[in-house]
């Protein structure tokens, strides 16, 4: 059976890519209607940062082979250890039952909110392998850069979690969806672009449905 998890990280509750992450989610739903759905909001019940347990808890599973992550466990051999393993397991768990991980993402000062990044610390240990997998990203940037655009070269949305999904998880079934030039809504300055902001949404819209 088919199995989503569906996260979110935008601080707005009513952001364009939480829209588009519940665009994507729906169409999914529809066409897996038998399949499993875990939804996570990591701005509204936040996940920890991680702290010196979780490095111990990887540097045992890095100093003993271990890249099943069924094993991980063993590496809570300590109190503090297994409080550190009691954030991770969950965690772990909803990704290793998911066929699709889908992440509804702004960028943030040219990268990822602070709540993804300690979720993607928190399920990551050395070695381990999600191939198999796909991973959706929605996303939306204040400004422009996409292919070409004066700003791609500070993009280090995409980039970084392209990397990291191909670098730490063998996945390279990775799809992102941008919605762009998001502030031609709210600042006049950017007002001239809306139109083009307005075409990148339903052009995005388009792409969540399919």
């Amino acid at each position: 059976m088919a199995h989503l998890l569906h996260l979110d990280a935008s601080a707005r509750r009513a952001s364009f890519s939480r829209e588009l992450s519940r665009t994507y989610a729906r169409s999914w739903r529809a066409a897996n209607p038998d399949g499993g759905y875990v939804y996570r909001d990591l701005s509204a019940d936040p996940v920890p940062h991680i702290g010196e347990a979780w490095t111990e808890l990887c540097d045992y599973v890095l100093a003993n082979g271990i890249t099943d992550p069924a094993r991980y466990h063993e590496a809570a051999r300590t109190p503090a250890l297994r409080e550190a393993w009691k954030t991770v397991e969950p965690l772990l768990a909803e990704v290793l039952a998911a066929d699709v991980v889908l992440i509804g993402t702004p960028m943030y000062n040219y990268s990822i909110p602070s709540s993804l990044k300690a979720w993607l610390d928190q399920i990551t240990f050395p070695r381990m392998s999600l191939a198999g997998r796909s991973f959706v990203v929605t996303s939306a940037r204040g400004g422009a850069y996409g292919p070409g655009t004066p700003k791609e070269r500070v993009d280090h949305q995409e980039r970084y979690l392209r990397d990291f999904f191909q670098g730490h998880f063998a996945v390279e079934d990775v799809r992102f969806i941008h919605v762009e030039l998001a502030n031609a809504v709210i600042d006049p300055a950017l007002a001239h672009l809306k139109d083009r902001h307005e075409e990148s949404y339903r052009t995005a819209r388009a792409e969540a449905l399919r």
